[in-house]
């Protein structure tokens, strides 16, 4: 009797192993590190149309994110370009007062 209940509880918990790492989204509770609601916690298909959109949602926010990324480095860029030439400009200038000092002496 007792070695039937250690094949029933290890089974069970095979079973439970299995069931967890089953890894497709979806499919049930436990995905992720959390449960994710009482429509992934069914699992079926509501559960996986839940995981594409859950899915789909991060991907869109991650492009609007990359794309805003990408707008300020590219005014980063063109204010550090302006202040080069700006740099350049007042280089050039302080050679000028120079050479003109220069040809004084």
């Amino acid at each position: 009797m007792n070695s039937i209940i250690r094949r029933r509880v290890l089974s069970l918990r095979e079973l439970a192993s299995i069931r967890m790492y089953s890894g497709e989204p979806g499919s049930g509770a436990g995905k992720g590190g959390g449960a994710g609601g009482s429509i992934r916690e069914a699992g079926g298909s509501f559960g996986k149309m839940e995981a594409v959109r859950e899915d789909e949602y991060f991907y869109k926010k991650q492009k609007e994110q990359l794309s805003n990324l990408k707008g300020h480095m590219e005014k980063e860029i063109a204010f550090h370009q302006e202040q080069i030439k700006r740099h350049e400009d007042a280089i050039r200038r302080h050679k000028q007062t120079l050479s003109t000092v220069g040809d004084q002496n």
